[in-house]
């Protein structure tokens, strides 16, 4: 069963997705192309209207003060985040948007609003050993152009207001991460799915070092399992679309 809603998810290994939009707009979503399931490097990437990156941890922002200083793109983020990349990125403090949970930041006609994700985000500190803190981690639901809206998850365990959002935004696919050891494995993402009510789940954050145990297939088990037969999972290959 297809999407069919004139926006595709194409993506490259862990979290890194570029979605194009009803409107013609590049959307990149965690910028990690140096993973090693990537068939594609930043460097490649030729254009990104809009940057999201949900927290501040190696494998999530990477590659994405790269991707903002050649490209530009309007980048909503953390409000900590968004003081560490005014003194790095060209434009300075203008160059990204702090806001935060619960807040929504229109660009170009996509509303992209910030949401609870429980994890870490703190890492290391480039050239120190000290760990740099850019700020809680976070999901986001977005809305393009055409009224369709999906959840990222981001890294996260499973919480029980996941059901507010559904209940507030009503997304119609989550992208959920099932590597499990880092975050919810494909039990709890059943579990999401359902607290979510949606019918499309693209699994992410799996199968991209050998830590990263979870599969589709055991996802696939965790639905049936919960009567969840009718919910479709969409699990391309690294550089496949969903459309």
């Amino acid at each position: 069963m297809a999407l069919d809603r004139d926006t595709t998810f194409t993506w490259y290994g862990h979290s890194c997705f570029e979605v194009r939009t009803p409107g013609g707009k590049v959307i990149i979503l965690d910028p990690f192309f140096a993973n090693p399931r990537s068939p594609r490097t930043a460097e490649s990437i030729e254009r990104c209207d809009l940057l999201l990156v949900t927290h501040g941890h190696f494998d999530h922002m990477g590659d994405a003060v790269a991707l903002a200083s050649r490209l530009r793109p309007t980048w909503p983020c953390m409000h900590e985040m968004s003081l560490w990349l005014g003194r790095r990125l060209p434009g300075g403090a203008d160059a990204a948007i702090g806001m935060n949970k619960g807040g929504t930041f229109e660009a170009g006609g996509i509303k992209v609003t910030m949401t609870h994700a429980d994890h870490s985000a703190g890492d290391w500190n480039p050239g120190g050993e000290t760990t740099l803190y850019l700020g809680d981690p976070a999901g986001f639901v977005v809305e393009v152009e055409n009224g369709f809206r999906f959840y990222f998850a981001g890294d996260t365990a499973l919480f029980g207001d996941m059901a507010l959002i559904r209940d507030v935004y009503a997304p119609e696919l989550a992208l959920l991460p099932i590597g499990d050891h880092y975050t919810m494995g494909p039990r709890e993402a059943a579990r999401a799915v359902e607290l979510l009510g949606v019918q499309h789940v693209i699994p992410i954050h799996y199968g991209t070092f050998p830590i990263l145990t979870g599969t589709p297939a055991e996802l696939r088990s965790a639905l049936d399992a919960r009567g969840l037969g009718g919910v479709e999972i969409h699990a391309p290959e690294p550089g496949g679309t969903v459309s």
